[in-house]
């Protein structure tokens, strides 16, 4: 089963998220693997990092994965297995900086990023593909005003397509507000 956990910051998604691993850690017995996409660039970085792993079972395992989603959820995906991925918001920020998409957007050109292009495709290639259970968590950002700045538009723009085509593969998809899920598929 493919899950995705949408929602706004602070609004519980990823204690949700959570919540759905450590039932398929107790009720189906799954090992269940976290696979953190942030990179502590900075000091607000590493206290958010520092406020997840503390929330965490200690035995669950840890895995961080900025850039290469698809390949290390094929490396760790067994039918005994929930991978829980925290989030798809930052690996997409991951991607489109490694790849230069926001100094394209910032310079007002063409966006031409193979790195985000081809790890978006894999991601979305591979998850129906699975054994085990896969929780995804990402941001809804594209519920406020239209940013101002090119980046921020290109952001927002590719998250909303990104959930959508994760949300395609996903058999399950909530949307979570104010600590409270909402079914949605």
């Amino acid at each position: 089963m493919k899950t995705l956990i949408l929602g706004g910051a602070r609004s519980g998604k990823s204690a949700h998220a959570e919540t759905l691993a450590q039932a398929a850690s107790r009720d189906e017995q799954r090992h269940v693997i976290y696979i953190a996409t942030a990179e502590a660039r900075d000091g607000e970085m590493q206290t958010r990092i520092a406020h997840h792993r503390a929330r965490r079972p200690a035995e669950w395992g840890c895995v961080e994965e900025p850039i290469e989603l698809a390949a290390r959820l094929r490396e760790l995906a067994r039918p005994d297995t929930c991978l829980l991925v925290d989030c798809l918001t930052l690996w997409l920020s991951n991607l489109l900086f490694a790849g230069q998409a926001g100094a394209q957007a910032d310079a007002g050109q063409p966006i031409d990023c193979p790195l985000f292009e081809g790890q978006t495709r894999a991601l979305i290639d591979t998850l129906p593909t699975l054994p085990g259970r896969v929780i995804l968590v990402s941001n809804e950002v594209g519920w406020g005003i239209v940013p101002m700045h090119p980046v921020s538009r290109l952001f927002a723009d590719e998250q909303g397509r990104l959930n959508q085509r994760v949300a395609a593969v996903c058999d399950h998809v909530a949307l979570v507000a104010a600590g409270l899920p909402l079914t949605l598929k």
